[in-house]
C-alpha cells in the first residue's frame, strides 16, 4: 500500500501551475508531481479536464484519470473570462514553472503567454507544448498526438514491408513530448540555480519534435546516402548484421529474440544446428521461427537465454502484473482511492533510490483544492472566494 502522507522526492518545494488539459502537458506535470513537485492543475468549472471522461470506467468512475492526475491539486478557473485570466496570472506569479498546451494564439489572446506572465514573474519557466510549435506557419493549427507521431517519421518505419504504416497502440508522441518537456524544465532549473542573471525560460515544444529527435539517424542517412529507410518488420535499417524477430511459440505466445553480438548470433545458429555466418540474419530468423513454433514458451526462453540470446515474451498487462521481476522492482503500487478503494497503478518511475517519489494521492475531484489554493497560496479571503464561485469564475 502506498504511503499517503504527502509528496516526497527531489522536487519537493517546486511550484508548478498546469494550464493544460488532455495528455502531453498534464503528463509532464504528472512526472514532476510524482517526484514531489506541488502541481496545481487548472480546470474549467463544471466540466473539468476532458481527460476526466476518457477511457474505460468502473461503476461510472473513469479509471485513466485516477492515474493521470495523481499527486496533483485541482482548482477550477474559467480561463475564457477576464477575471479568470487575471486569477491564472496570479497563480503564475506564485509558480516556478507553468505548463501549458493551449494553442499559442489562445494563450496570447488570454494574456497567458510566457512573455506576459514573465512581466510579473521574471524567473518563470514556461513549458509550452503545442501541436506544431509556437513559431512557423502551423502555430495556430489544431493537432493531437497521433498527428505528431505521423510527422515524426516513426510510423513510416514501423510495420511490415508490404503493409501500411503503423501507429503505436498508445499515446506515444504525447508521452515522449512530456518526457522531453520535463528534461528541458530540469535543464532550465539547473541554469536558474547557477546563474544569478537567470531571466526565465520559454520552452517551446511541438508534438512531432521529441519523437523525431529519438530517431536520430534518419536525417543524416538521407542527407549523406540519399537513402529513405522504409518499413522492414522487425529488421533495423541501422544494423544489417543484427537479428531481431518476433516469433510464435507452440503455446501460442509471441516472443522477441534479439541478437546484436557475434556471441548471440553464434548461439542462435547453434540452436538450429548451424554455424555462425552460414546463414544471413533473415535466414537465421526463419530457422529460429521454425524451431520456436514446435516448442513451448518456457523451453524456448530457457534454451535461447542459455545460448546467450536475449529473449522475452511479448507481455500483456496480465503478464506484467504477474511478473516476479515487476514485483521485485516494486514497479506497481497499491493506492487507496475514495471512489474505488485499493487500486493498483504504476509506481513512481524512474526509481530514485536516495530521494524516492511517492504516490500519495489518486486524482482529486474537480475543484477539490479551490479553497486551499486560493486562500493559502494566493491570500484570497473567503468572501472573495465565495464571490468568484457565485460568478462562475471558479
Amino acid at each position: 500500500m502506498s504511503d499517503a502522507s504527502g509528496p516526497s522526492g527531489p522536487l519537493v518545494g517546486l511550484k508548478v501551475v498546469e494550464l493544460a488539459h488532455l495528455v502531453a502537458g498534464p503528463m509532464a506535470g504528472s512526472i514532476m508531481a510524482d517526484l514531489g513537485a506541488d502541481v496545481v492543475h487548472v480546470e474549467a468549472p463544471q466540466t473539468g479536464d476532458p481527460a476526466r471522461r476518457v477511457g474505460p470506467s468502473k461503476d461510472g468512475v473513469p479509471l485513466w484519470w485516477k492515474v493521470g492526475a495523481r499527486n496533483k491539486r485541482s482548482v477550477t478557473i474559467d480561463l475564457r473570462t477576464s477575471e479568470g485570466q487575471s486569477l491564472a496570472r496570479r497563480l503564475a506569479g506564485w509558480a516556478d514553472v507553468v505548463i501549458t498546451n493551449f494553442r499559442p494564439a489562445t494563450l496570447e489572446r488570454w494574456q497567458l503567454d510566457h512573455r506576459t506572465l514573465q512581466r510579473t514573474n521574471r524567473s518563470l519557466i514556461t513549458l509550452q507544448i503545442s501541436a506544431f510549435g509556437a513559431t512557423g506557419s502551423g502555430r495556430d493549427r489544431t493537432g493531437f498526438g497521433k498527428i505528431g507521431e505521423a510527422m515524426s517519421g516513426a510510423p513510416f518505419l514501423t510495420g511490415d514491408a508490404s503493409g501500411r504504416p503503423m501507429l503505436a497502440g498508445y499515446l506515444l508522441s504525447d508521452a515522449v513530448a512530456a518526457l522531453m518537456g520535463v528534461v528541458a524544465v530540469e535543464a532550465a532549473l539547473y541554469r536558474r540555480s547557477v546563474d544569478e542573471s537567470f531571466d526565465g525560460e520559454w520552452i517551446d515544444v511541438a508534438l512531432f519534435e521529441p519523437l523525431f529527435r529519438m530517431i536520430d539517424w534518419q536525417v543524416i542517412v538521407h542527407d549523406q546516402l540519399g537513402f529513405v529507410p522504409e518499413r522492414a518488420g522487425d529488421d533495423s535499417p541501422m544494423s544489417e548484421t543484427a537479428l531481431v524477430e518476433t516469433l510464435l511459440t507452440d503455446d501460442g505466445d509471441w516472443i522477441v529474440v534479439s541478437c546484436g553480438t557475434d556471441r548471440a548470433l553464434a548461439g542462435a545458429a547453434e540452436i538450429v544446428g548451424r554455424v555462425q555466418g552460414e546463414l544471413d540474419p533473415a535466414e537465421l530468423g526463419r530457422a529460429l521461427g521454425e524451431w520456436v513454433a514446435t516448442r513451448p514458451t518456457n523451453e524456448c526462453e530457457t534454451v535461447l537465454a542459455g545460448a546467450g540470446v536475449s529473449v522475452s515474451r511479448v507481455y500483456s498487462v496480465a503478464d506484467i502484473v504477474a511478473d516476479p521481476l515487476y514485483t521485485a522492482r516494486e514497479n506497481i503500487v497499491t493506492v487507496d482511492d475514495p471512489d474505488l478503494g485499493p487500486v493498483r497503478m504504476p509506481a513512481v518511475l524512474p526509481h530514485l533510490r536516495s530521494h524516492p517519489g511517492r504516490v500519495w494521492r489518486t486524482a482529486p475531484t474537480l475543484g477539490q483544492d479551490n479553497d486551499d489554493v486560493f486562500s493559502n497560496l494566493l491570500g484570497l479571503s473567503q468572501s472573495e472566494i465565495s464571490r468568484l464561485r457565485r460568478s462562475g469564475t471558479i
